[in-house]
């Protein structure tokens, strides 16, 4: 790999390990904060919420060389894990966390132009998924070594850890991201421009609804692995490991798929699988063996969908728009993680906290977005010049 792409996966590990530590490390957190489970949820929704907001950083960055972009990320994303690690109380983590999900769309959007554009040709879908790829090894190694902290040392372990994994990634930053020429300034409703068209919304509708579907069972994962698996606590971390590395083979699995045939197409598969596993986890008897493979299955479809979903919006944003349509793309994604965890909440509460309800609650949603890309996919493909990346391809 790339030493660019190995200092861009860095930071898409700070970024994954903040943003799903808090669903391996959530009883240990919500009792030191003294707030129930459903209510210790909204640390996970303070996150992507940040991730929302911290998009803007884009609208008056676009002059800016994107290396010196993902350097401040960094920053950001120290800052607000470093708070984290200190927080005395639920609100000052909820603020914390807030600030750790301020760089994380504009870093993916960020990240996913340099990995593009420093990709051999035709390998533009495996640079991005290897960038990726740094976000989903936090999901196996990051994820699992957090909740091993929370259950034997303290959970504040955890953030403190991203914050010096965050210092050193600027570090490999500035050593290792060659220069790359900003993009066409637009103007400020230029970059918005891509969003006039009909397609890259039906994209984001897709993104939020799959996600907020996946993030109903999702976080709840730990909780869901004890009371309903049978799991005990000190086998979660890996449970957490086996979840982060179906990520890690659905996303390279998913990026390769999209290099060799329609991204839509691709991100529609990876949609119905995990929208299979969200029906199998309320309708399938939980125990020690149909949890894991659970745990695997619907991991796996998430991350499958990642490398065509970004690469639809960043093409769909060419002429000054690439940053802001691929941090949309986490932005919806994040809306949707805040969504369904709320969602997922709501049914624990509606249900007498019977977890496989958390599975039919996204049901519903997932289905959605595996109707929206197939709409995207028949009717608006010619809506994100998606001709331009069209190739040839010879089978002997």
């Amino acid at each position: 790999m790339k030493k660019s792409l190995l200092a861009l996966a860095s930071g898409a590990f700070i970024l994954g390990a903040a943003e799903f530590v808090m669903m391996g490390i959530l009883p240990q957190a919500a009792a030191a904060t003294g707030v129930d489970i459903p209510t210790a949820g909204h640390y996970i929704s303070a996150y992507a919420f940040g991730v929302c907001f911290g998009t803007l950083i884009l609208v008056f960055g676009r002059k800016v060389p994107p290396k010196n972009l993902i350097i401040l990320f960094m920053a950001i994303a120290l800052t607000g894990n470093l708070l984290s690690a200190v927080s005395v109380n639920g609100p000052m983590l909820l603020v914390a966390r807030f600030i750790s999900g301020l760089p994380h769309g504009a870093f993916f959007g960020t990240a996913t132009l340099i990995a593009k554009t420093l990709a051999d040709k035709g390998k533009e879908a495996q640079s991005v998924a290897a960038m990726v790829t740094g976000q989903t090894v936090a999901n196996m190694l990051g994820v699992p070594a957090g909740t091993l902290m929370a259950e034997f040392l303290s959970w504040r372990l955890a953030f403190g850890f991203l914050a010096a994994w965050a210092a050193m990634t600027i570090v490999l930053a500035l050593t290792w991201i060659p220069y790359v020429a900003p993009i066409k300034d637009a103007g400020i409703a230029g970059q918005f421009r891509f969003l006039t068209r009909r397609g890259p919304w039906v994209i984001l509708a897709a993104v939020f609804t799959g996600n907020a579907g996946v993030f109903c069972w999702w976080s709840y994962v730990s909780p869901w692995l004890q009371k309903s698996g049978g799991w005990s606590s000190d086998l979660v971390p890996l449970l957490m490991m086996l979840a982060g590395f179906g990520m890690v083979v659905g996303g390279l699995i998913g990026g390769r798929i999209t290099d060799r045939w329609r991204h839509a197409g691709t991100a529609a598969l990876g949609q119905a699988i995990s929208c299979l596993g969200l029906i199998m986890v309320f309708l399938v008897p939980a125990n020690l063996v149909t949890t894991a493979i659970l745990t695997f299955w619907i991991a796996f479809g998430l991350f499958f969908i990642s490398a065509p979903q970004q690469l639809l919006m960043t093409e769909a944003g060419q002429g000054g728009g690439e940053l802001i349509a691929g941090a949309a793309v986490q932005v919806a994604f994040n809306f949707g993680n805040a969504v369904g965890s709320i969602v997922g909440g709501a049914m624990l509460n509606a249900f007498a906290m019977q977890y496989r309800f958390t599975g039919l609650g996204g049901v519903p949603l997932a289905l959605t977005a595996v109707g929206l890309l197939a709409f995207y996919s028949w009717r608006c493909e010619t809506n994100t010049d998606a001709i331009h990346r069209m190739r040839e391809v010879k089978v002997d």
